[in-house]
């Protein structure tokens, strides 16, 4: 309840942050000019991504403010060529430092998904590539996925969770991430989308009254041009 009235309070920040712009606009207190910048996607990449290094997510919001700076640039100052040249790399480099910074700054050891493994955590990442992992844990507790330009698959359906449950942090970066689950397990969605999806396939496999309620498995993270699927089959 305590995370949805967060949420709620920036969505409504954010409401009036746009109002106010386009009232001071109508009274000609600012050009045109300056609205197109301060209301657009790039903005709102940029405004999500300090809201989330002020929640502590530091490797999703500078990665967020990353890519808004990198495409509302251009709008604002006229980009030399050379400066453009290294624009792409430029962006590749930031988020691999973010990457990198996640990866040091972890307080517990994770282990790397080795196809048909088992372990109680995961830490996993793939960048231009694809990787399918099979987990048979019975006390599973989680982990962290991140996949750029690429995709991963898991396999949790021989797995079991521990008594507390699972989180599972998902970054999809121009990516994916595909979750094959047991048809009991309670599936909480706190994924933040942005030109990004997440979707339940599980509809058509199975009965609301087969989730188990002791069986919750959590997942969090970011999708940005990519997505997360939940699916049994």
């Amino acid at each position: 309840m305590e995370q949805r009235a967060n949420k709620g309070f920036y969505v409504g920040m954010i409401f009036i942050a746009v109002g106010a712009i386009l009232m001071l606009q109508r009274l000609n207190l600012i050009p045109w000019s300056l609205t197109d910048i301060l209301i657009s996607w790039q903005m709102l990449l940029i405004a999500i991504g300090a809201i989330m290094l002020r929640n502590g997510s530091q490797v999703k919001g500078i990665i967020l403010i990353g890519v808004g700076t990198f495409f509302i640039l251009p709008e604002i100052f006229d980009v030399p060529y050379e400066l453009r040249r290294v624009y792409w790399p430029a962006l590749l480099v930031l988020v691999g430092v973010a990457l990198v910074y996640r990866q040091r700054g972890g307080h517990r050891q994770l282990y790397h998904g080795v196809e048909g493994k088992t372990f109680d955590e995961f830490d996993d990442f793939v960048i231009f590539g694809g990787r399918e992992i099979f987990i048979t844990s019975k006390q599973l507790r989680g982990g962290r996925s991140t996949s750029v330009f690429g995709g991963i698959e898991y396999d949790f359906r021989q797995a079991g969770l521990a008594p507390e449950g699972a989180v599972i942090d998902c970054t999809c970066l121009f990516g994916g991430t595909g979750l094959k689950v047991p048809p009991d397990w309670n599936v909480r969605n706190e994924i933040t989308t942005i030109f990004g999806a997440f979707t339940d396939k599980r509809g058509d496999s199975f009965q609301q009254g087969q989730l188990d309620p002791a069986k919750t498995v959590v997942i969090k993270g970011i999708t940005l041009f990519g997505g997360v699927e939940i699916k049994h089959v």
